[in-house]
């Protein structure tokens, strides 16, 4: 017999699983969005995030399987073209372009490992190009500087976030474990090209 928390995770899982279909919010924004949509005390616990993945997945394939498919090959092909523009900084994709559940709502994110910090922003400025500087949360727990930018996208008939997250050149190393329930979680430019066949 399943217990409160499980009812609790499925809720918040599938609550969850709607904003980043619908809003493409990540998955730490989803949950806690639900919470309070779903009138839940901010100490409930949160569901994992490989649960929060397997109920996105069940959303997609139910509601909009077709459509997210066409969505996400032009996020990766996006995504692929500034991997190839970047590709000094050893660019890895990471979120829910990597992980085949974005939809047009969703920004890319890629990880740029750099032997020196300034050097992305430098790139960025040579090319003209105009970005915000912002702190988020690393793979590691850690806040480290992004690059955001807004793309053009015909295809998507929208502007798309690119947000270039910057490690140190060393940083790889960690980058490259497997997470037990989730797998990969980014891939450089030959691991994208596989999965764009």
């Amino acid at each position: 017999m399943r217990g409160v928390n499980n009812e609790h995770d499925d809720m918040i899982a599938q609550t969850a699983a709607q904003l980043v279909v619908q809003e493409g919010l990540e998955y730490r924004d989803a949950k806690r969005q639900a919470l309070k949509r779903l009138a839940l005390g901010s100490r409930t616990p949160l569901p994992s995030n490989a649960v929060v993945e397997d109920a996105v997945k069940e959303y997609i394939e139910l509601f909009c399987a077709q459509e997210q498919a066409q969505e996400l090959a032009h996020l990766r092909a996006l995504a692929l073209q500034w991997m190839v523009r970047l590709r000094d900084f050893r660019p890895h994709l990471s979120g829910s372009v990597w992980r085949g559940t974005a939809s047009a709502h969703s920004d890319i994110y890629l990880q740029l490992f750099c032997e020196d910090p300034k050097s992305a922003e430098i790139e960025l400025i040579n090319q003209g190009l105009r970005y915000q500087v912002t702190r988020v949360r690393g793979f590691k727990g850690e806040d480290v500087d992004a690059l955001s930018l807004n793309l053009q996208s015909t295809a998507l008939a929208r502007y798309v976030g690119l947000h270039l997250m910057i490690y140190d050149f060393d940083d790889i190393r960690g980058a490259l474990k497997v997470d037990p329930q989730m797998g990969a979680l980014r891939g450089n430019e030959q691991a994208l090209l596989k999965l764009l066949g």
